[in-house]
Parts: structure tokens; sequence; C-alpha cells
């Protein structure tokens, strides 16, 4: 059974990544495949994969492609690679204006970004978790000997300024501190009422390639239960944990475990309210389940909320989530250049389909969601100006209309094998990400 088990657990991820890549390359092979027909090009192949065809169908010029090899896939145009003496028929890729040439470049991206946008539209409609604004960034812990401690930062401390961000919430900070590793951060905070500035260091995490500066966010009270030994302690909504018996409170999980293994005697803990420490005794009572023996009447403040909207709020929504994380990609591809972040965050096909396989566990949210946020991924990589992605076409056309003439056959093939090389140098790197990311894990 152990040998079925394990070829179960190989072909979950491969199915589900098949299902997320294909449904994209569909959609952004849809895209040149319409735009070409737009302006009058002639589409020779439309192929979901690469390799020799599997199975297919023609109508009128084009050959409707399943190839072997899944992850990938192209529109084959009349005389759109270099060399081919199709200049002359007026149905070649080649004989159109380059603004029509353009237009069916960009109509691959474009289709991956209304993808991510009509997906979560449609989640918004049916119900999403969104972020709810914060403007508290409170320190409940810092580790031993990390950036945050050695700066001198301590549990209880609010981070008002880090960087060029003001009054962040948590989110922003745990941002920050990621995309800046081996660089220091200035960070201004509130220590009940005095204001430091300090200058963080985050280390660069040898697994995950990202920064990481030792302090822990806030965990928040979100209600009291009436009658309850929280209320009878002084406890209100809004307060942050700092301590609980003496222990810098990590997560939810550490008040948790705490009161649940008290054994019913008083637990100290020490809160923020208002800038100001507080400290008080609470006495758990029995709980209701055996997960929790013990309770003391409080629900965690979560920062994400479930919503439900009506279709142009949730048009909105989709906008903002996709702007925000296409900013994100961004900020990450620029800190990889300039070293704060590793190239190690990349992740290949392998990776993609263990979050696929996690995804769809959890549920058809859960795996359109990722959909949409790999779908903007692919809009934007494949817009990135590197020779023989959409992005190196655009901008060889670009040079093209600049120059007022065409560039010569020898320059393109050059730049397009170099690309190729580039590409395939890539695929390599991020295909070893994923495998040491998994032997490192296991």
């Amino acid at each position: 059974m152990g040998g079925v088990d394990k070829v179960v657990g190989f072909l979950g991820p491969v199915f589900w990544v098949v299902i997320l890549l294909g449904i994209m390359i569909l959609v952004h092979e849809a895209g040149h495949f319409w735009a070409a027909l737009s302006v009058g090009i002639r589409v020779e192949t439309f192929s979901i994969g690469f390799g020799p065809r599997l199975l297919g169908f023609r109508r009128g010029d084009t050959d409707f492609r399943i190839s072997a090899i899944p992850f990938g896939g192209y529109v084959r145009m009349l005389g759109d690679q270099p060399g081919e003496e199709t200049v002359a028929d007026p149905r070649s890729f080649q004989a159109k204006a380059r603004w029509q040439r353009a237009i069916v470049i960009v109509a691959g991206p474009l289709m991956n970004v209304l993808l991510s946008i009509a997906l979560i539209t449609g989640l918004y409609m049916y119900g999403f978790p969104r972020e709810v604004p914060s403007t508290r960034a409170v320190i409940s812990s810092v580790a031993l000997n990390s950036p945050a401690a050695e700066a001198g930062l301590q549990g209880g401390d609010r981070i008002v300024q880090i960087g060029d961000r003001h009054n962040p919430n948590w989110q922003e900070v745990l941002t920050e501190e990621a995309l800046n590793a081996n660089h220091a951060l200035p960070v201004t905070v509130d220590r009940k009422g005095q204001v430091l500035t300090v200058n963080v260091t985050p280390r660069m995490d040898p697994k995950e390639g990202i920064g990481v500066a030792g302090w822990r966010g806030d965990v928040q009270v979100g209600e009291v239960a009436k009658g309850g030994p929280a209320q009878a302690a002084g406890m209100q909504a809004g307060d942050l944990f700092i301590n609980v018996n003496g222990q810098p409170v990590e997560s939810i999980l550490t008040v948790q475990q705490t009161i649940s293994k008290s054994g019913g005697k008083p637990v100290e803990l020490e809160l923020m309210r208002n800038n100001q420490l507080q400290k008080l005794m609470v006495t758990p009572v029995p709980g209701n389940n055996a997960k929790l023996p013990w309770r003391i009447g409080i629900v965690f403040h979560l920062p994400v909320q479930m919503v439900k909207l009506s279709f142009l709020p949730a048009f909105a929504e989709s906008l903002r989530f996709n702007k925000q994380n296409a900013t994100m990609i961004f900020e990450v591809l620029r800190s990889i250049v300039s070293q704060r972040v590793s190239a190690k965050t990349l992740s290949g096909p392998i990776g993609i389909a263990q979050l696929s396989s996690d995804a769809a566990q959890e549920g058809p949210s859960s795996f359109l969601g990722l959909m949409a946020m790999v779908s903007l991924n692919l809009a934007i990589f494949n817009l990135l100006p590197i020779p023989i992605l959409d992005g190196g076409t655009l901008l060889l056309l670009a040079v093209e209309m600049l120059l007022q003439r065409e560039v010569s056959l020898q320059v393109k093939e050059t730049v397009f094998k170099l690309g190729f090389v580039f590409l395939m140098m890539v695929v390599v790197f991020v295909i070893y990400n994923d495998i040491s990311r998994i032997l490192t894990r296991s």
C-alpha cells in the first residue's frame, strides 16, 4: 500500500498543476489566436504543450492540437519566424503593420490579466477573505540574538514607520522585512510614548531566501465573552498580547497552549492597551472540547474577514487586489536584482504543482485564487523584455519603429537564440530551486 500511496501522492500534484497551467495557457494562447484572426493573420497551429503532436483536429487553416510536453503552448502564425519567405503573403505576420503585430503580442498577457481580474471578481461575489485594514503594528516579542534584538527593539514597541512607510500595518512590516535582506532598514517605534529610531538589518534566510528581522507581530483580542474569566480580570477588545506566564507571545497558538496546559491555575498576562502595558491575572475555566480543555472567554482578532459583494464592488476589489499583487511582483523582482532577496524565492513547475495540490485540497476558492495569482505572474513574466518572450518581441518592434526599418535577419536570429538559452537557464534554475526546497524541508 505504501507504493500506491506514493504514486497517488505524486500524481495528485501533477494532475492539479496540469489543470491550473492548462487553463492559463489556453487563455493566453487564445488571446494571441483571436487577435491574429482579427487583423487578418493566418494561424497555422494552436498547440497546448510543446513537442510531438498527440491528438487534435483541423478547422479551417488551423491545426488545434495537444502536444507531448504539457508545460507551455504556442500559436504558430504564418511568417512569425525569422527568415521565413512569406512577407509577400498578405496574411503573413511580417506583412502586417507593426502596431497590428504589437496588438497580437500583447493580447496573450492581456488575457491572463483579464482572467485574474475575472476570477477574483467571481470569488468576491461568492465570498472571499479580505485583509482587515489596521494602522497598528505592535511587536509582541523579539527573538534572542536577532537583528531586531541587536537594534534594541522590545516587545510592546509599536512600529510607526519602517523605510518610507508611515503607520504601517503588520503585513507591510513583513513585506519590508522580507524584501530588504542584508540592507539596513530605518525603523521608528513608539515605546510607552517615547519615539525611538533605530536601524534594523534583516538577515537572509538561507532556506527561503528572504529577509528575517526576528520580531513577531501582534496577537489581538477581538471579543471578550460576557461573564467569562477574561472580562472578570478586566480584559478588553483590542488588547494586544505581549507575554503569557512570562513567555513572549509568538502567535495565537502560544496563548492557546499556555491556557490549555494551565490545569485551571491562574495565568499571568502582559497586554498592551492604548500604548500602556497592563498586567492581569486570569483564572481559566473548563472548556467544552478536548482541543481546548481550559478557556478564558476571548475570541482572537483575525487579520482577514470573509466578504460577499455585488458585481461592481467585487470588480473594484478585484482591481485593487490585482494592482497590489502586481506591485508586489515588481518589488520582488527589483529586490532580486539589487540582491535584497535571493533568487531562491522563485518557484518552477514543481513548486507550482505543490501549491496547486495544496490549494485544491483546501477547496475551489483557494484553487481559483491561486490560479488568479499565477495567471497575473505569467502575464508580467511574459511582458519582461527578454528575447523569445512577448516582452522581448515587443521591444524588438519598438526598436524597429524607432529605426523606421526592419532589424536584420542575423540580429533577430542571434537575439532569438540568446533568449532561448537564457530561458532554458531560468527553467533549470527554478527546477533546481524546487528540488532544493523539497530536500531542505524533508
